[in-house]
């Protein structure tokens, strides 16, 4: 643990306000204890931003913005590069703190890292490709065209499950539109944030830039309310739960800033009749699986065909019991723990609902003796109306829900209140395209013979109804990060104008 923290830089009790490169401390200030699910033990500490820092670091920000902004693009997005070759050459550090503060395997933290390396080098490339469009005018000698300037302050409130990869998505495409970052990361992860801020700061240190990259940490939720309603502030990009994103969005709306909401997910498999099970089998493992089930995106329904019930009932049974379940560290470790007992205890009363709404729990959701907050992931027998299979519970339970039809499954896809990840099983061409047409999935992502889990970068990635609306990494989704302007130039010597009006004088 302490060559771990010592690669980092990181020490027994860190700053937690970061403007750029400097950071400020006040002694008086709340320690955040960084805790390993794993063992329960504390890692190190994070000192909390005081109301008085926190004003100052928003004061700076601003300062920041008006100089950031005038920097060309493409210069941004050299920033940026250097930003991801410091990630590479951290990336197995970084990887492991995410694995001991989060609890995600090995491998997952270093994916995550890898995420963030992968988003830098895509904002790199898409600060050369801002584009606006040039659009035809109905009157002589104009033009018109539009373009697009960055918002100014964008402030990213990170979940603990994603300590570092979501910061990256917003941070790297918001500095390349020319946007100050500030962060507030959640006081599970509180280390990561740090850790991150050491890395890219230092990595811009000597460059000649204005502070691009703000933090803070706050122990309660007094500073992040006063983050959410500070009218500076031009987005806030949330992630997090359903319940919290909505009263961040009416209370960001109602200042008449922008928000960018990555909610909650209840996401489903159909496996159809013709479902090739050796793809399926896997996909679904790894979906409810993978970090304990904390993802937004961890499949947490099936929806199978009656005729394949049985076959994939029995197959991943078998799959779950050979998870290698413990120290997340260990290369041969499948799944590690989840982030604290509480997580623990809403898996335990789910399947305590299954039980009493008449399902089955096929296996697991039992607590593993010893440190730590490990549980053995479950597998119920359920239908799909009944309250707990409409409520996501942030942990490793799957609900098998049989189906006899192809719109019936869709529906039952479709009918719970989040709409972010689902995919459809199926060698069925047919049944292929109709589960990715307007009367087949209403999810932001849709996938076929591949699970919900385990975006690219590439594209879009966010959900409808109550998963929010939002779309971070790829395709067009710098747009977020900034404002359009409409612009018309006549060049003539006449006033002609639009829709044909008269107004001589």
């Amino acid at each position: 643990m302490n060559k771990i923290l010592d690669s980092l830089g990181l020490d027994a009790v860190n700053p937690g306000t970061w403007h750029g490169g400097e950071h400020s401390a006040d002694e008086s200030a709340e320690l955040i204890e960084s805790v390993n699910p794993a063992t329960d033990e504390i890692i190190a500490s994070v000192r909390s931003t005081t109301a008085t820092e926190y004003d100052a670091l928003v004061t700076a920000a601003r300062e920041s913005f008006l100089e950031w902004r005038r920097i060309p693009a493409p210069a941004r997005g050299n920033a940026v590069r250097l930003i991801g070759n410091a990630l590479r050459e951290n990336k197995d550090a970084l990887g492991s703190l995410v694995t001991l503060e989060m609890g995600k395997i090995k491998a997952e933290g270093d994916g995550e890292v890898q995420e963030m390396i992968d988003i830098a080098d895509f904002a790199v490339g898409q600060s050369r490709m801002l584009y606006g469009k040039t659009m035809h005018s109905e009157r002589p000698q104009h033009r018109m065209y539009e373009q697009w300037h960055p918002l100014g302050l964008v402030g990213t409130i990170t979940a603990f499950n994603f300590p570092v990869a979501v910061w990256a998505w917003n941070a790297c495409l918001a500095a390349i539109c020319g946007n100050i970052n500030i962060w507030k990361p959640s006081p599970k992860t509180p280390l990561c944030g740090v850790a991150v801020q050491k890395i890219v700061n230092k990595a811009l240190a000597g460059e000649g830039l204005p502070p691009v990259f703000f933090l803070f940490n706050d122990a309660g939720n007094q500073i992040a309310q006063k983050f959410v309603d500070d009218e500076r502030i031009n987005l806030i990009s949330f992630t997090g739960s359903c319940a919290v994103g909505k009263k961040i969005g009416e209370r960001v709306t109602a200042r008449m800033g922008k928000v960018l909401l990555e909610l909650g997910g209840n996401n489903a498999i159909i496996v159809d009749a013709a479902a090739n099970l050796d793809l399926a089998v896997p996909s679904i493992v790894f979906g409810s699986v993978g970090t304990a089930g904390q993802r937004c995106t961890t499949t947490r329904r099936v929806i199978v065909h009656q005729s394949r019930l049985e076959e994939l009932k029995s197959a991943l049974v078998k799959a779950y019991a050979q998870v290698r379940i413990g120290n997340p560290l260990d290369a041969k470790t499948l799944m590690g723990p989840l982030i604290d007992e509480s997580a623990i205890e809403r898996v335990q009363a789910a399947c305590a609902k299954v039980r009493e709404a008449g399902g089955e729990i096929l296996c697991g959701g039992e607590t593993i003796e010893g440190a730590g907050n490990f549980i053995s992931p479950a597998i119920a027998l359920a239908k799909n109306d009944w309250e707990i299979v409409q409520t996501e519970t942030f942990g490793p339970i799957l609900y098998l829900i049989p189906y006899n039809t192809l719109d019936e499954a869709i529906a039952m896809q479709n009918g719970v209140v989040q709409g972010l990840s689902s995919a459809i099983f199926t060698d069925n061409l047919q049944h292929a395209e109709y589960f990715l047409s307007n009367a087949g999935s209403d999810c932001g992502i849709a996938n076929v013979n591949i699970g919900t889990s385990g975006a690219e970068i590439g594209g879009a990635f966010g959900g409808e109804k109550e998963t929010g609306g939002g779309r971070e990494a790829g395709s067009d989704s710098w747009k977020a990060y900034m404002r359009r302007q409409t612009n018309t130039i006549n060049w003539g010597s006449d006033l002609p104008l639009a829709q044909g009006i008269s107004f001589d004088l």
